[in-house]
């Protein structure tokens, strides 16, 4: 085949350190936008990006020029980088070392854009660790609970 074909949708999920609640209004919609512009400059066209006060949902059209390591390494270290600058109060801010990545098929793709919007609703309900092993479940993703909270 002379060309490289590739449409692969990531659904990204990644925490604040200790999941202390930097997210604030104060940042929130700016970082999201901020998120998506890293994604725009790796060439992973993003499709919808929200979280609550301790963790980040990123959906993005993965480029077939980048893997998801490079992916969540850039996103992380640039908008941590740029959080810093904000004010302060995010001086010391910094993101959890882990990370969860999950295919999405395209099929499903609406369902998870509005599970991402409603993530302030949903987390009325439930809590981040409670959120991530439904994912991890849900996946069939193994793990050892004592490596997935720092």
């Amino acid at each position: 085949m002379p060309q490289s074909l590739s449409k692969v949708y990531v659904h990204l999920v990644f925490s604040t350190k200790r999941r202390y609640p930097f997210i604030d209004n104060v940042i929130q919609e700016r970082l999201w936008e901020y998120l998506g512009g890293i994604c725009k400059g790796l060439e992973c066209n993003p499709i919808q990006i929200g979280g609550y006060q301790d963790h980040v949902h990123v959906l993005c059209l993965l480029s077939k020029k980048i893997t998801q390591m490079k992916l969540v390494e850039e996103v992380k270290k640039q908008s941590s980088k740029w959080i810093k600058t904000i004010d302060d109060r995010y001086a010391k801010f910094y993101w959890q070392d882990g990370y969860g990545i999950f295919s999405v098929n395209p099929s499903e793709l609406e369902r998870v854009i509005q599970y991402i919007k409603n993530q302030e609703e949903h987390h009325k309900k439930r809590n981040f660790r409670e959120e991530l092993l439904a994912f991890l479940n849900k996946y069939q993703v193994a793990y050892d609970e004592r490596f997935l909270w720092d």
